[in-house]
Formats: structure tokens, sequence, C-alpha cells
């Protein structure tokens, strides 16, 4: 009981609103403050059946229609009866769920940098009225905030705790003026200093695929360019990053913020291994990646990953196997049809570019049709080949497969923008949609399909399944359930890129604007996270392609940007 009416005055207030027209009631609404304790939900649930009989008969009295409201944040989440015609989101505006919610991220966050860091043996006290004894040998750091700036003397000797490197450090003694020291003895990789700038790179690599002309993990060197699977994508960029901060040691500069250098292992397989490091460890908010081009990228679009299958009845068509990884264009795909159909598929191969071919043998009274293609990286699909959607039209035009080759054909074996399959479309912040083809299988009368789409930041990824799926239902595809990964944005006018493009074009002589891209790099898990090279324009983009390979002259002028790059943020 706050403010408001109970169930006994309802009869007398639509009286007394009937009896006067110019008072308008807008809304009816409770509060249901008990939402957040399980043991109280008894009494939540009669609240919720109370005031939906309360405010449904004041709204019938009424000749205008007037908004219910009930839930608060932890209602939303733990009773949907009770969301009525709005909701009222308080506390979860600033990221406090009912329990943890990974869909709810703090809109505020408190900083301050550590001061000092001390070694103490146990029996030491620290603070004022040796409050804080030590029972351990403990690493404190001092950090400047203290109760002069609102920080509550209660919350010290152990009551609470501060967030280092996304761990808990606890508050030791009193807390003082302008100070306070915490324990961060578990906590590893703390030094003294600002914010952390991280740099991101990846040393996991695609699978090397067919048509090497050298060995694709020996690293050659042949006409000033190393030559070898994740040369370009992400190893030899990551390495550029690490000459660099080894450079900025040996010449002694003092930085005012640490730079931490990330290697991970997951970033052509979904980046789950940034989510374990924050989880364990806590990523830095600002940074960059060295996993695309300069001059910098500092809009990434969203990624939705579509599998779809059906059932295919045709039994002529006994298997059909493309792709290693969705986000790659393949570049081979094989299939085996039953009868002799070489003849006809060679004249149903309509592709005319050397860099094209359709093989057709016959294997056991089988045929089996293998079409050659070029590979390209899922985010620019244009710049590959995709021998998947090949081998599809060949396909389609000899009738194999039945409608799930031939409407598969038809909407997304002929472009790379969505047009086909109706959800083509840009916007001005980070361009057009793109979709590939990136896995096709087909064995004892199932077809799996797999599309890799990048879409833009004012794109509703459920709304590009939705179409999807609509359009090749005729043919019996159903769509597993999606999740897209959002995309990722950082202004212009920010700090961050303000300098990185500053020591860009001082270096290399241009006047070069940042850009958006297709593809997805660790920087989109930094609150302000780009990407930063180290491709240089006009440079061969051969990453997941074979003879993947880098320009050696180019590997040092990215370096020397990075070392520039990296006192510019932290010295």
């Amino acid at each position: 009981h706050r403010l408001g009416f109970v169930e006994q005055e309802i009869a007398q207030l639509c009286a007394t609103l009937a009896a006067t027209p110019q008072v308008k009631a807008a809304s009816v609404f409770s509060h249901l403050n008990c939402a957040d304790m399980p043991e109280e939900d008894a009494y939540t649930r009669a609240q919720i059946a109370l005031y939906d009989r309360m405010s449904a008969q004041l709204a019938a009295s009424l000749p205008y229609p007037v908004i219910r409201h009930a839930a608060n944040s932890a209602a939303i989440e733990r009773f949907p009866e009770a969301q009525f015609d709005m909701c009222r989101l308080g506390l979860g505006l600033y990221g406090f769920g009912f329990r943890h919610n990974d869909a709810l991220r703090p809109v505020s966050t408190l900083k301050t940098r550590i001061v000092q860091i001390k070694r103490l043996p146990a029996g030491d006290a620290v603070g004022y009225g040796r409050a804080g004894k030590l029972t351990r040998p403990t690493t404190t750091a001092t950090i400047p905030i203290g109760y002069a700036d609102g920080l509550d003397r209660h919350l010290g000797c152990g009551r609470w705790s501060v967030l280092v490197a996304g761990q808990p450090a606890p508050i030791i003694g009193r807390v003082c003026m302008d100070s306070c020291m915490i324990d961060i003895t578990d906590i590893p990789g703390v030094g003294e200093g600002d914010e952390v700038i991280a740099v991101l790179s990846h040393l996991d690599v695609v699978p090397e695929g067919e048509g090497w002309a050298h060995d694709p993990y020996g690293a050659e060197i042949i006409d000033g360019r190393m030559i070898g699977r994740g040369t370009s994508d992400d190893k030899g960029p990551g390495v550029a990053a690490l000459f660099a901060m080894k450079a900025i040691m040996n010449a002694g500069i003092p930085l005012r913020r640490r730079c931490r250098l990330i290697l991970g292992c997951d970033e052509e397989c979904g980046m789950q291994d940034l989510v374990y490091y924050d989880r364990k460890i806590g990523l830095p908010e600002r940074g960059f990646s060295p996993d695309a081009n300069f001059p910098l990228i500092n809009t990434e679009k969203g990624g939705l990953t579509m599998k779809l299958h059906a059932a295919v009845s045709d039994e002529r068509l006994i298997e059909i196997a493309s792709g290693t990884r969705v986000n790659v264009v393949p570049n081979q795909a094989v299939a085996v049809i039953a009868g002799d159909w070489r003849e006809a598929a060679a004249d149903a191969f309509d592709v005319e570019d050397e860099d094209c071919a359709l093989e057709s043998e016959l294997v056991g009274g089988d045929t089996r049709l293998t079409v050659t293609g070029v590979s390209a990286h899922a985010s620019v699909p244009e710049k590959g080949k995709n021998a998947a959607k090949m081998l599809v039209h060949v396909l389609a035009k000899l009738g194999i497969g039945g409608a799930p080759i031939a409407l598969l054909d038809e909407a997304a074996g002929r472009e790379s923008a969505g047009e086909d399959l109706g959800i083509a479309g840009s916007d001005k912040v980070s361009g057009a949609l793109t979709i590939n083809l990136g896995l096709l299988f087909a064995r004892e009368g199932k077809i799996d399909v797999t599309f890799d789409c990048r879409y833009p930041v004012l794109f509703n990824p459920e709304t590009i399944g939705e179409t999807v799926q609509r359009r090749l239902a005729p043919a019996g595809y159903a769509l597993d359930p999606i999740h897209p990964s959002t995309p990722h944005h950082v202004p212009e006018s920010s700090e961050l890129v303000a300098k990185l493009m500053d020591v860009y074009n001082t270096i290399s002589g241009e006047n070069a604007k940042p850009f958006a891209i297709g593809g997805g790099t660790y920087a989109r898990h930094l609150k302000e996270g780009v990407a930063y090279g180290m491709l240089f324009p006009g440079e061969l983009e051969l990453e997941h392609q074979a003879n993947e390979s880098i320009d050696v002259a180019n590997f040092v002028k990215a370096a020397r940007i990075y070392a520039y790059a990296i006192v510019a943020l932290c010295a």
C-alpha cells in the first residue's frame, strides 16, 4: 500500500470519473513489490489477479481506452501474465535483472585506476585504526577514490569489492577520504596505470583446402611474399603487433595505459574463446584487432548463420558435398547421381570462366560430378566463385533433386546480395547485405543447406530469417532457430578512431577515412573496438584462399603503424 485505491473504492471511483468528464484517466497501474522474491510468488500472483480484476472494472466503465500496466523489471522476466498493455523497465534500464541475465548490460560504470601496488607480509595492517589486518602475504593496490568521492565508508573492511580485470577485489581496511586499498593477490596480470588497451588477434585458421602450389604450413618466402595458411588471417598480423610491442619496450617509452595482446583460437568458429576470456579474466573496453584492412574499420555488419533442411525424394541424387566452413565461399562441390550423366552435365555447365571447371567420371555406373570454383571470405562472396551454386545450377538444369534443388537454384544460386531470396538491402552506416551459400550436403533423402549472411546495422535478423524461410518453404525447407551476432559500430568521432586514423594517415601519407565491412572480427567483443589492418588498400585479399600470403615489406610497415598506434593510445 502506497498510493491509490483499494477494491472497495473502485465503484465510487468509476462514478466520480463518470461525473467529472474534464478529468481523463490515461492509465491505471499497480506496483508488484515482491516480484523479485520467489518466496512471495503466491502473494504476487494474487496481487496480479486483484489488479486485473480492479483495472478491468475501471476500464469497462470508461468511454475511452485506458492503458493498464503493472510489470516492473523483475516482473517482466518472471511474470509474463502481468505485462498487460505496457511494462515499466526501471532497474533493468541500468543493466540489472532479477538474476544474472546476459541480455542486460550495465549502462553506467564508475571507473578509477591503480596508482600503486605493494606486496605486504602476513601480520601487517592496512589503513586507519589498523582495521585491515593481513592473514596472508598480500598484494594490495591503492585506487584514488574515497568517501569524499561518494564511496561510503561503511563499504570498507571486506564488505565491498571493486572489479579488477573482471574479478572482485575486496576493499582492505577503512575507506579513506580520497583513496582506498584493495586486495589483488589472486588476480593475475594487474599493473599500475590507467585502463588497458587491447590488441586482439587469432591463431586459428580455416582448413587449407585444395589448390596450393606450396606447402600451406611451410611459411616459404618467395619473391618477397611469405606463403602459408594464416599468414594474412590472422597469425601474421598478430606477430606484427607483437613486434610492435617489443619495439616499444626496447625503446623504453613510458606508457600511461597498459597494452595487452590477446591471442585467441576460436575466431573462425564463433569466437566463444573471448566469451570465456571475458568471463574468467575480463576484456578491456577499448582496443583494435589487426584482422582486416587499413585504414580502419569502425563498423561490422551483423552475422547470421541460417541452417535449412528438406527431404529429397529423387532417388537419382545419391550425394552432394560442398564446403568446409560456412564463412568460406566453397571452391569445390561434388555430386554423385545414378546413371551416366556425363554428356548432359557438360552441356548443362554454362560457366565461361577459366577459374571454374566441371569434371565428370563414371564410377560403378554412377556419375561423379566435381565443380571447381574460387574461394573467398564469406563477407565478400562476390569476390569468389561459388562451386556449390554452380553445381546446384547444373543439377537443376538436369532435373535432378526435384523441388529442393530447383528452388535453391532459383532463390540462392545466381547472386550474393539476397535479391532472389527477398532480403536484399543496405543502409548508409554499413552498406549492403551479402549472403554466402557456404555448406551444402545431401544424402539418404535429406538435403542440408547453410547460409552465411552479413546484414546491415539497421536490419532485423529475425525478419531476414522469416523471409528466407517463407521463400524456401514451398520446397519443404525448414529453418533451424537462428542465433545472430549483432552489428558493431564505433563513431568516427571517438578518440580511439581519431588517434588510429591520424597514425595511419601520417605514416601512409594518405587522407583516408574509416569504412564498414561484412566480416566479423574480435573487435566486436569490445565496447569500443575497431579492426585496424593489416591489409593495405590495393593489396591482394587472399585470406581463406589457396596460396594465402603476405607481402613481407608491408608486414614490416604494418608493425611500424601498430607501434605508433599503441604509443598514441597508451603513452
